[in-house]
Order: C-alpha cells, then structure tokens, then sequence
C-alpha cells in the first residue's frame, strides 16, 4: 500500500495468473461451455459441462487413486498438496490402483486420444472423482479443475462437499502465456518458480522469459563470462543511488544479478512439473548495451561505445555489428542456451533496432556490399534469417517480435504480434505461426483502473479490456486462423522494482486472459466471469497472491495528490516512483516527463488563505530520441529553481513563485513554504516549474488548500 502524505489513499484490482508454452499438436477447436449449463466456479470455464444429483464428500476417509504410471501418480500427489494446503480434508498420500468408488481417482490413458493434447475429462458423482486425460498435462489440467470445484465454497467441518458435475474441457489455443521481465528488475528463483506455479493453475502454459537487454544480462554463458560480471549490474538512476557507496569498492552500490546454468535448470524442470515450457529471449540485433558493455569488439566501428550498463529505460541505438566473429559469438551464446531450455521455440527478439549506427558506420556498409544486401532493413533481415537457420540446424524454432518482417522472414520464423495485431495478420496472410501480445491491449505494465496511484503507464487497461480482448479479429480470415498459435500478456518491469509489484500488475489481468486462451470468454459473457472471480479470490489469497484490488476514492476538495490533478498538455505521461529512499516504499507521482505541468481545476478558494505543496524530484532517465531536444526548460530565477503557480492559464506570467532551495538537496518528499491566497470563487490552479535542464524533473506529491 503506498503512502502519501497529502491524500487519503488507495488502491487497486482483482487478480490471478498464467503460465507458458505448449504442445506441437494444432490447437483444439473447442467450443465454449454451453448456456444451459452450470457455469460452476471454474476459471477458465470448462468447455461442456453438465449438471450431476447430489454431491461428493471428500475427507481423510477418501482414497486418492491413481493409475498410469509415474506421471499420474505426480498429479495425485499435486492435488493432495494442494487441498491439504487451501482445507482441511485429511487427504492421505496417493495409492496406485483402478478407478473404483469411495475415491478421487486419476486415470492417465493414452487410449482417450479424442480428449486432444490438453484435455481431460472429469466426473464427480456422489461415491467417486474420476479424472481421465491422455496426457499429463490434460491430467494435471482436470486435477486443477476438481481442485477449484472443491474449493468453491467456504469450508464447514472437515473435509469439503464437491457438486455432482461432468466436464469434457480442452484449450482453445495450445500458447497461453506470460513474459516475465528479468532484466529492468531482478527477480529470484524462488520468486520466478511461484509465478510459473500460479500460471499452471490457471491452465496457462507457457513462460516467455526476457533474459537479455540494455539494462542487464541475466543469464550465464560460460564461454563469455564477461556477460554476467560486467552485464548483469548497473547503478539505478538518480542521486539518491548515487550516493549511496559500498565501501568495499569505494563506488555506488549496483543492482542486479543473473541466473546460473544450474538455476536455470532448476527452473526448467520445475516449470515441466508444471507443464509450463520456458522460452527464452536473447535480444538481437539491438536492445544490446550490456552485451557490447561487456564485450566492446560486439559494438558498431566508428561509434561511440557505451561504457557502463545504462541505468535509462527506452531504446537505445547501440547495435551489435555484423561481423563473422560477431555471428560466432552469437551462435555460441545460443548454443549454451539451446542446450538449458529444452522447448521447442527460441525467441531471438528482434524489435527497435535503430539502424543509424549501422548507417553511419563506413565498415557496416562495406560489410552489406559483401553480404549483397541493399539496406539497412535487409540487413537485418539477413541477420534474423542467418540466426533462424542456426536455430533450425538445432532442432528448434526462432520466433521473434513482428519487426522481423520486415525485409523478409526465414521460412520456418514465428512472428510475436506486439504493434497492434497488424504483424499477426502479416504473419498469418504470408503462411507464418504468430502469437498476439499487442500493446497495448496485452501489456500488463499499464495502470488496471484510472484510480490506480501505482508506478505504470498511466493509460488504463482494465480486467474488463483485458477479458473482452478478441484473438481471432476478422482482418484474419478463418483459413488462416490455424497460425494463431495463442495470446500472451507481458509484464515489462521498467516500473516494477519488487516482485509484489509484479504479482500486482499481472493479477487478476492474467486470470482474464487465462480465460481468452482457454475458453472463448466473447460467448461466455464478463457478468459471469465476474461472479466466478469472486469466488476464485479467496483461493488466491491462500495462495500468497497479493493481487490488486480497486478502491475508487473520489479526490478532495482540498487535498490532492499529482494523480488527482489533470496534465496541461500531451506527451509521455507515466505514473512513476521515486529513486528514494533506497529501501522501504517510496512516493508515487504523474507526470508528463516532456512537459511536467499540473492543473488543478475549478479549485474553490472563496474560504481558502494559502496553499501549500509537496514536491519530489525524480531522475530523467528515459531514452526519447529527439523528443528530449523539445522540452520546454522555463528559465530559473536562481540557481536553485522555482515553483511557479497562475491561476486560469498555464500560459503568461505566475502569480507566485516558490524558490526549491530547501528542495534540492533531498531526495525524497519537501513540503514548500505555504503561498498566501486572497481570491474568490472557483479558478484552475496550474503548477509549474522552472528548471536549466531536463534532469532531474520536478513534481508535484501533493497540494492542501489551507483555510482563512
């Protein structure tokens, strides 16, 4: 929760979760439940089910059962954990056997092929449990199902009641998955090994996990240690952390870390037992600093070099080169990679490659007359084709982001869709597999209401947007809907520095879009989603997701924070947190970071004698290009700079000036001397300030309207 001292405060959602990857079988055509059915409290909702008499009592007097060897026997076991864990049943440990009467039964038959890769079948009568699967996904999948029925309902006494009912249930699509970030922020392995456990019950399948990027190298490659000791650590942004030094090494303190071959086979296998496939990114050719940081000789010749692994977030020219000793390196760095995660896709990246290095640089455009490559965009075509045949020559696929389109795909690439849907239709129409993970309809790093006070991008995507999210658009004609692998939702974590800060953006938006990838919620209906929701919460709160929950509090007449005032005018608005204190919880402001001005409007100071504001600095550390060269830097009256405040327009000349000296050198909160108001009726308040450079920005914590 955080805390402001200017406002009452807060927050947030509704939440669970999701998980990766899947099968090389086509995706089951399957239909959503029929209307006439019980719509019990399931998520995602069943495909066909049917009302049963009377109920199952399931105690320590129940026997769980389970036959088809080892994998069936996992399952049973996962399922008693899991009830023991969420009710008090008494479950015993699980026995091998035939299905019989008096038990929860798991029967793993290979002989039910017409249940489909994922499927399964579930049956509770008022003596038995019978779960049937093909496979032991599908096995697992009906062993969440049976779970989530018998924890419906508050329990009475020991052991639960399970409602008579009959499911046949198969996934819509076969890639139902999240991307974790774990390069902006660090995550551990205990964190990345729970969010894959809340993913597999929610029947998701597949983890998309970036590895790679400007801000961080984070998993080790033996041939280049350099990745890790140099790549995988950087001082965050602001004076805050500048100043914080380790004594060991007489510099700042760095964040960050990266994953051990070891750790990473940990993982693997955990997310398997899970019947999650991992799949790793590698980013190329751009998003590549730490790796050119690490190892200069990656870098572009006759370009300026990055130094030090960037503490900014945005995109980033630095480009690696193309160079046959390059092109080894990078077949080495996916060798190693290959070789941990064995899932059939490798994600090679691919978007916001800037190409002026490569422009500019008098060897990359020899180089193309050797390659016999006409421009910059065949260029790297050329370097995404020469990487899927490597990939290929492994007994894998490269899927990357829709900017390797352009220029020409490799035959066998899948395309990940994030600008818009257009590069899913692209891939789709040119015969090619793509999965859509549009921006911003599926990017879980933006605010969950228009409420939310949380670090995020402040247009809003609500449960609602995310539920209501169509994966088959008709710009896709049905014959070609057999590329639509499936839908992912990401979580990039430029703005969520801790793992609950990631739990709480991806929950519940990724309970929603659990259901889009297994269901067909558009035939569903969001009123019954809802009603299932809630009585999903209460699982989740058993099981440590800290998820996000509204609470739409109507702004003050007298006390707003930054999020409560309006921005005066367009630009890259983002709600964001501040670089101090170094630990604990930190404010929170909006701010348009190209234009920070702040609009209280229709402010009634007929009773008010001043107004008083808190105010924060935080570090311009963002990557715009051009567009920092455009904003506006209002001349300081004093070295320090002031606070300027006009009422009625933000333009001509302030009515009062506040001077940031007592600001300056804190890093955190200041609450500014009080301005004295002698004004009647209603105006806009609008708060500016003057400033000689573009960083640090200047914002608004709060504002109080005194009384005469």
């Amino acid at each position: 929760m955080k805390k402001h001292s200017v406002s009452v405060l807060i927050l947030v959602i509704t939440a669970a979760l999701v998980a990766a990857c899947g099968s090389p079988k086509p995706p089951v055509a399957a239909d959503p439940p029929k209307a006439s059915a019980p719509m019990v409290g399931v998520i995602p909702a069943p495909r066909d089910i049917a009302a049963g008499k009377g109920a199952m009592r399931v105690d320590g007097g129940i026997d769980v059962v389970y036959s088809g060897g080892e994998p069936a026997k996992q399952t049973s076991q996962y399922f008693v954990d899991l009830m023991n864990r969420l009710r008090d049943t008494g479950l015993a440990s699980p026995k091998e056997g035939t299905a019989r009467s008096g038990a929860v039964n798991f029967v793993l038959d290979t002989a039910k092929a017409d249940l489909g890769a994922e499927g399964y079948s579930l049956v509770v009568a008022a003596d038995r449990a019978t779960v049937t699967a093909a496979s032991p996904a599908g096995l697992f999948y009906g062993a969440v199902t049976l779970w989530q029925l018998a924890t419906e309902k508050p329990q009475q006494g020991i052991g639960v009641s399970v409602p008579a009912v009959s499911i046949t249930d198969a996934p819509r699509f076969r890639w139902r998955g999240l991307m974790l970030d774990s390069v902006r922020h660090f995550q551990s392995v205990e964190y990345v090994k729970q969010f894959i456990d809340w993913m597999a019950l929610h029947k998701m399948n597949t983890l998309h996990w970036h590895l790679t990027d400007d801000q961080g190298w984070r998993i080790q490659i033996k041939k280049y240690p350099r990745l890790t000791s140099v790549g995988a650590w950087r001082v965050p942004a602001g004076p805050a952390a500048r100043a914080d030094i380790d004594p060991k090494t007489g510099k700042p303190r760095v964040i960050g870390g990266f994953y051990t071959q070891d750790q990473i086979r940990e993982v693997v296998a955990h997310a398997a037992s899970r019947h999650v496939t991992v799949v790793p990114e590698i980013e190329m050719p751009g998003h590549a600093t730490a790796a050119v940081v690490a190892y200069p000789e990656l870098g572009v010749a006759g370009v300026k070099s990055p130094k030090a692994i960037p503490e900014e977030w945005g995109i980033f020219p630095t480009l690696f080169n193309v160079e046959e000793s390059t092109f080894t390196f990078l077949e080495n760095v996916l060798a190693e990679t290959i070789d941990l995660f064995p899932g059939q896709y490798i994600h090679v990246g691919g978007d916001e490659a800037l190409k002026d290095e490569w422009h500019n640089s008098p060897r990359v455009q020899a180089r193309m007359k050797e390659l016999g490559v006409k421009d910059e965009h065949e260029l790297q075509s050329y370097f995404i084709q020469r990487m899927e045949k490597f990939i290929s020559s492994k007994g894998r696929k490269l899927i990357g982001w829709d900017e390797i389109l352009e220029g020409g795909l490799a035959p066998n690439a899948t395309v990940m869709s994030w600008r818009g849907i257009d590069g899913a239709i692209a891939a789709a129409q040119a015969g090619h597999d793509t999965v859509l993970s549009p921006a911003p309809d599926l990017y879980l790093d933006h605010w969950q209401s228009a409420g939310d006070l949380s670090p995020g991008r402040s247009d809003t995507l609500s449960l609602e947007m995310v539920y209501k999210f169509n994966p088959t658009p008709d710009k896709i004609p049905e014959e070609q809907r057999k590329h639509i692998l499936g839908v992912q939702g990401n979580l990039w974590a430029e703005m969520m520095r801790t793992e609950d800060r990631v739990t709480y953006m991806a929950y519940p938006r990724a309970v929603a879009l659990a259901e889009v990838a297994w269901s067909a919620p558009a035939r569903i209906g969001w009123d019954d989603f809802q009603r299932r929701l809630e009585t999903h919460l209460p699982r989740m709160d058993s099981l440590g997701i800290r998820y996000a929950r509204e609470v739409a509090i109507k702004p003050g007449d007298r006390r707003r924070v930054s999020h409560d005032l309006e921005q005066c005018g367009g630009g890259y608005v983002l709600s964001l947190e501040d670089d101090a204190p170094l630990d604990g919880e930190r404010a929170v402001f909006l701010v348009n970071i190209t234009d920070p001005c702040w609009l209280w409007k229709g402010a009634d100071l007929s009773q008010v004698g001043s107004v008083k504001v808190t105010v924060g600095q935080i570090p311009f550390n963002f990557q715009i290009g051009k567009d920092a060269e455009k904003i506006p830097l209002p001349k300081p009256a004093t070295k320090f700079g002031e606070l300027e405040l006009r009422l009625d327009q933000c333009d001509g000349p302030p009515l009062y000036t506040v001077s940031l000296e007592n600001a300056v050198n804190n890093h955190g909160l200041t609450p500014l001397p009080a301005v004295l108001l002698q004004h009647e009726g209603k105006h806009d308040i609008c708060f500016k300030f003057t400033r000689s450079r573009i960083d640090p920005i200047w914002v608004i914590g709060g504002v109080e309207l005194t009384a005469r």
